[in-house]
């Protein structure tokens, strides 16, 4: 059956108007999707920006960092500096003491804490630590045909004795005490001149960390082992006080107590300093291998 004409315009108008829906949501929907795809592209741009800007601020932080830890090793260098010329000053400040008036005692005061009283079973001597870690060096006579032996801090505490070696030809004994102790450095004693002021610290019978002084009367004397390898001084050595330093005014043991003469006053004798550290250097390789001093 034929449509009638108003029928006709009524399909035609709903056609129109379907054609007309669709067309309007093709382009709400392709105007949705661009604006997503805007706020997309605007939202990575902002991410890559943030991206940027932190690890720009990540940067500047660790480029901070870098100059923070700069600046602190600069003070803790000039701090170590610093302590080093406080060292130094007073070291020259107690040599001027020394030399201008006469006075140990600042040295003293220092040199004095590692000097040590060893005490056996059949005599007693002196000994100073040469290294901080509890070394100490003596005359072999202090130690010879003992059967027991203690070493006495200048802290009054006793200590247990371990014998490292010795070397009787140069009268030199190294021993080992356990614990951390302030040590004597070793002077040069090829810079000894004849005339220079020492002090000799020791155990003069029994007389414990007792102190004289005296001058260098003679460098490079012969001892009983035919060596020229002594001091001559005029510093009081009696019983006791073998194996201990002799001092200088820069507070470092340019020798080690060695022995006296019979014969007359005055005429004392100390194992020079470089033939010491040879001798303790020999005797540590031979136990435990490397240097000591």
């Amino acid at each position: 059956m034929p449509l009638k004409k108003h029928h006709k315009w009524m399909i035609g108008s709903f056609t129109t108007l379907v054609i007309i829906f669709m067309i309007t949501t093709g382009i709400l929907l392709n105007a949705i999707i661009v604006n997503q795809a805007l706020n997309h592209n605007e939202i990575s741009n902002r991410v890559t920006n943030l991206q940027l800007e932190s690890q720009s601020k990540f940067n500047d932080l660790t480029s901070s960092v870098i100059k923070l830890e700069k600046s602190f090793n600069l003070i803790e260098q000039d701090l170590y500096e610093t302590q080093g010329i406080l060292e130094q000053n007073q070291q020259e400040l107690n040599e001027l003491k020394a030399s201008v008036d006469d006075d140990f005692s600042g040295i003293i005061e220092n040199a004095i804490e590692s000097v040590v009283t060893i005490v056996t079973d059949i005599s007693q001597g002196t000994g100073f630590l040469i290294e901080e870690s509890g070394y100490v060096v003596t005359n072999a006579h202090v130690m010879e045909n003992a059967r027991s032996a203690g070493i006495y801090t200048y802290d009054g505490e006793m200590h247990q004795v371990s014998l490292i070696g010795t070397n009787s030809e140069m009268d030199v004994c190294l021993l080992k005490i356990q614990g951390t102790y302030p040590a004597l450095k070793l002077g040069n004693s090829d810079d000894v001149s004849i005339g220079e002021s020492v002090i000799a610290i020791g155990n003069p019978l029994g007389l414990q960390f007792s102190v004289t002084e005296g001058i260098i009367s003679a460098i490079h004397r012969e001892g009983a082992n035919g060596l020229k390898a002594y001091f001559q001084t005029d510093a009081a050595l009696n019983p006791g006080n073998s194996g201990g330093p002799l001092v200088d005014k820069q507070g470092k043991a340019i020798g080690i107590n060695n022995f006296k003469t019979s014969e007359g006053e005055s005429l004392g004798f100390a194992l020079e300093s470089n033939w010491l550290k040879d001798v303790v250097n020999e005797i540590y390789f031979e136990k435990e291998g490397g240097m000591l001093v």
